[in-house]
């Protein structure tokens, strides 16, 4: 089992490149921050889009907005933890 530390470095790894691979599933932030969640029990089938919450965020605190069909996420990544994930009306 990995390390949530190891989850979220490459967590924030991928969301900071917006790296595109194979074009079945690009890794983009919508599709990264969905599989972070999804790895903690969270549901989040479809992502539609993440937004950086500029507001909150903070130098270590990367803090996103994550829409998916049916639910939407506060998503706080913290270096050396899980997400803390708040599910938002």
């Amino acid at each position: 089992m990995e390390s949530p530390r190891l989850i979220v470095l490459s967590t924030l790894a991928l969301v900071a490149s917006m790296c595109v691979c194979n074009r079945a599933e690009a890794q983009t932030p919508p599709n990264v921050l969905a599989a972070q969640i999804r790895a903690q029990g969270y549901h989040c089938k479809a992502p539609l889009s993440a937004k950086r919450d500029a507001k909150r965020s903070k130098p270590d605190e990367a803090v996103w907005i994550l829409k998916c069909r049916g639910s939407t996420f506060r998503i706080r990544l913290d270096p050396d933890m899980a997400a803390r994930v708040e599910k938002l009306s």
